[in-house]
């Protein structure tokens, strides 16, 4: 038994590192949730600010676009050229993706500044991709609504998901790299 924990100790290492990072992290966020609710930045800081940051992109592509909180349910309405098209949810502001990608990360975990930096610089490029995603997937409703399911349920996930697949792609090259070097 003991050989084959040594045989597979990266392929564990891996595993429990994942999970436990991803546990701890995920604790932290549903810790965050359950403290900062609040209405003036309604439904929680991170989703209101998403919501906001949304607006202001699509209001930069050249429509009128406005967020109003959704008090039947804890969203923020997203509304362009005055029709209602979307709401902004605590799941759309891609915090949940972050904690995967910052826990892959770790479980790969090369020298300290090196993983910190990486991991930084992937948070806030999933957090601009995410951005840039609500903004077209708003104005690709409000163009094209005969394709809403589709373009809500598979592009646009798509688009974030495969965001963060290339950058774990790239991150276990750099891995490999130093751990050759």
């Amino acid at each position: 038994m003991l050989k084959l924990f040594v045989k597979y100790k990266s392929v564990l290492r891996f595993i429990f590192m994942f999970l436990g990072s991803y546990f701890v992290l995920s604790i932290c966020y549903n810790l965050y949730l359950s403290f900062f609710r609040n209405s003036k930045y309604y439904p929680d800081p991170i989703t209101h600010l998403v919501a906001k940051q949304s607006e202001a992109l699509v209001d930069g592509f050249g429509y009128n676009a406005q967020i109003l909180p959704h008090h039947a349910e804890l969203s923020m309405k997203l509304i362009v050229n005055q029709v209602y098209l979307a709401r902004i949810i605590e799941g759309c502001n891609a915090i949940s993706i972050m904690i995967l990608f910052a826990s892959f990360v770790l479980s790969f975990f090369g020298r300290l500044k090196l993983s910190l930096l990486y991991i930084l610089a992937g948070l806030v490029l999933i957090y601009a991709m995410n951005i840039i995603r609500i903004a077209v997937l708003a104005i690709g409703i409000y163009k094209f609504p005969q394709h809403t399911v589709f373009l809500h349920s598979i592009i646009f996930p798509l688009i974030i998901y495969g965001t963060v697949f290339l950058l774990w792609v790239a991150w276990v090259r750099i891995y490999a790299k130093k751990q050759n070097s």
